[in-house]
């Protein structure tokens, strides 16, 4: 493995951190017109290195880094070929990283999101079908996505989440350069206590009127099992809908919806009467982006007239059907992902079988462009695009925590084998702590499952030791065991903390996981999940509990439902997520000895894995800007929407620290001189 060196840092003594929520203020603007144009605010401006230039020397001048995690493809290239998928070619002369491509109207440019200003900063751009005359449509530190070319060549609509930090129908004027947003004015704007986001434009052929999805006004909720409190899966699911709206942002209008449905990525027939679109219950838009449950995932393909009447399923059965479109003025083309299936498919029969994302056909029908993607791990410490400049943002792996001897443990999930490793913070003298694989506590079903292995690595302040949580988490932890261990921090000493075992169904055990040591070093703080906790919520069963290390004695703490605990770098406090009720989780804090329990996060979206940063500050991953693209469009991810938050103790200075359109998360601050 090759890793890059970072050198020079000064380590506080003080836990490490990690990810989610924020609450940056949303910018309205007024106007006498509630149609009126909402031009982009000034974004501020994030470092934009140029290709190629991430080297360790990038750090100089800066604070220090701030390492991350994030879920998306390692690298992500455009290819377009005949219909037939003959003649397949790349279609960038210099490909970085891009996906999300669609034909012009009249074929003569292709637009397409790229990262070529930063791995994680999501830009719109267009070329010629041939690959010639590359040009930027709109780039900016925000997320730009899904952009789609005017019939008659002027304009550009596309998703962008800036000045609010949520997904937003934008326009822009191509001769001018004028931009405005025209789903988020005075006279459109959703109800922001609910989702609102909106995706996926489409013109009409007269380039009179914008189709797009959206999840406005519709409530957050989970998926998977019925629990006491709503439903278990905890990452959110959409609801979208279809809805058109004038290149104004005028004369918004709900085309159709379907309660517990979504309703995705409309387009128009060519003689503008109908529009077809993906469809799929909600449940399933989680489960259309999970390897384990794809292949047991269906959705339809359907149309309707623009007065919702007369809705017609197209294709209908099992598979991901996705990226519908009329190829001809009866047939339609679309995309199933997912097994031996994987490719493009026509309502007349004919198909061919490929491993590619996001199809869109030419006007004529004759060529389609489409990504490939390769979902190779990062390297750590791979450059990422910073939008914070005084931070070099560098790839990690999860859970990162640091030691008072300035040694970085993770969880090396990424690769399968979630193993504790530890590294120094150059990224060098990388040493296995503890390898699943080889473990005895982890139900050996499949050595390399998602949810199953080491998680959650916590120091002692000493550095001599690391706790950690070995066994089966999330949907499996009211099955099989999760036990509570330490290793010695070379590896060469493991024990047994907090017993389990392996089926939690024989009775008289519990599921025990994601520990954190006390600043002392005595204690330890995890939480407990039992075999009939899912839907009995038998309060001895649950909850966070704390070991003291000297006399194995454990203390119940809290009896709700409970995850992610950390110390604070004084003891008095413990930072953790709770399931508030049955849709929601927020970050909470609560003193040692069980009193003075805050909530502080209130967005009705998830707030979860919450950690300290050095200074004291807390860093925790949020949902609370919604989704930045169809939810069932992604893949291998969890929760897509969720982006990495900073926030001062008391839960005040809410602020984002990424604004990707992917999942990050996981964040641990190297710093050179303090914060």
């Amino acid at each position: 493995m090759r890793l890059v060196c970072l050198l020079g840092f000064t380590i506080a003594p003080a836990l490490a951190a990690c990810p989610y929520a924020q609450d940056a203020g949303v910018h309205v603007g007024s106007s006498a017109n509630p149609h009126a144009n909402l031009a982009r605010d000034t974004i501020p401006t994030g470092e934009t290195p140029a290709v190629g230039s991430a080297t360790a020397s990038s750090a100089a001048g800066k604070k220090g880094v701030m390492l991350m995690n994030r879920i998306s493809p390692a690298k992500s290239k455009l290819y377009i070929a005949n219909a037939d998928g003959t003649n397949e070619r790349p279609l960038l002369k210099n490909p970085v990283y891009e996906y999300h491509a669609d034909f012009s109207p009249d074929a003569q440019w292709i637009s397409f999101t790229s990262e070529r200003n930063g791995d994680g900063n999501s830009d719109i751009w267009r070329v010629r079908p041939d690959g010639s005359d590359l040009q930027p449509i709109v780039t900016s530190p925000a997320v730009e996505d899904s952009a789609v070319i005017s019939p008659n060549g002027t304009l550009v609509a596309y998703v962008s989440t800036a000045n609010n930090f949520e997904a937003n129908i934008w326009i822009k004027d191509l001769d001018t350069g004028t931009e405005w947003n025209i789903t988020d004015t005075p006279a459109n704007r959703a109800d922001p206590d609910m989702m609102h986001g909106n995706f996926r434009p489409a013109w009409s052929p007269d380039g009179e009127w914008i189709a797009f999805s959206s999840d406005r006004n519709t409530i957050w909720d989970g998926h998977g099992r019925p629990s006491f409190n709503g439903l278990a899966g905890w990452e959110h699911t959409q609801e979208l809908a279809i809805y058109v709206i004038r290149p104004d942002g005028s004369d918004l209008r709900l085309v159709t919806n379907r309660t517990r449905y979504s309703l995705g990525s409309p387009k128009w027939s060519p003689d503008e009467e109908r529009l077809v679109f993906y469809e799929m219950t909600r449940n399933a838009t989680y489960d259309a982006h999970r390897p384990e449950s794809l292949a047991n995932t269906s959705s339809a393909i359907v149309s309707i007239r623009l007065d919702g009447t007369d809705r017609r399923v197209e294709v209908d059965g099992p598979n991901v059907k996705t990226f519908p479109q009329y190829v001809t003025n009866t047939t339609i083309g679309y995309h199933v992902k997912g097994g031996q299936n994987d490719g493009l498919y026509h309502t007349d029969g004919t198909c061919y079988t490929a491993d590619i994302r996001s199809p869109s056909w030419s006007p004529d029908g004759k060529l389609v462009v489409y990504e490939k993607v390769d979902w190779s791990v990062r390297p750590l410490y791979k450059k990422l695009y910073s939008w914070d400049n005084d931070w070099d943002y560098r790839f990690t792996y999860v859970f990162p925590q640091l030691s008072s001897d300035e040694l970085i443990a993770v969880t090396h999930r990424q690769h399968g084998d979630a193993s504790i490793l530890t590294f120094d913070t150059n990224g060098n003298e990388v040493l296995s702590v503890y390898s699943s694989s080889d473990s005895d506590l982890i139900y050996r079903a499949s050595a390399t499952h998602n949810e199953r292995g080491a998680y959650y690595p916590s120091w002692s302040p000493d550095g001599d030791w690391i706790a950690f949580g070995v066994g089966s988490w999330f949907d499996e932890r009211d099955v099989h065991g999760g036990w509570i261990m330490r290793s010695t921090a070379n590896g060469s000493y493991t024990e047994v903390l907090v017993d389990s075992q392996l089926n939690l169904t024989d009775g008289g055990k519990l599921n025990s996981g994601f520990p954190s040591f006390s600043p002392d070093g005595k204690k330890l703080v995890y939480r407990v999940w039992g075999p009939n906790t899912l839907m009995h919520n038998d309060g001895t069963e649950i909850g966070l509990r704390i070991l003291d290390l000297e006399t194995r004695k454990i203390t119940q703490l809290t009896s709700s439902w409970d995850n992610l605990p950390s110390f604070s770098q004084d003891g008095k406090l413990i930072l953790f997520t709770r399931k508030i009720n049955p849709t929601n989780y927020d970050i909470c804090t609560i003193r040692a000895d069980g009193t003075d329990l805050r909530v502080l996060t209130t967005s009705g979206a998830n707030d979860a894995h919450a950690v300290w940063r050095q200074d004291g500050k807390i860093m925790w991953s949020s949902g609370m800007y919604g989704f930045r693209c169809e939810c069932a469009l992604y893949d291998r991810t969890f929760q897509p929407y969720g982006q990495i938050m900073i926030m001062d103790p008391d839960g005040s200075n809410k602020r984002p620290l990424t604004n990707s359109i992917w999942e990050d998360s996981m964040p641990l601050f190297l710093t050179r001189d303090g914060f």
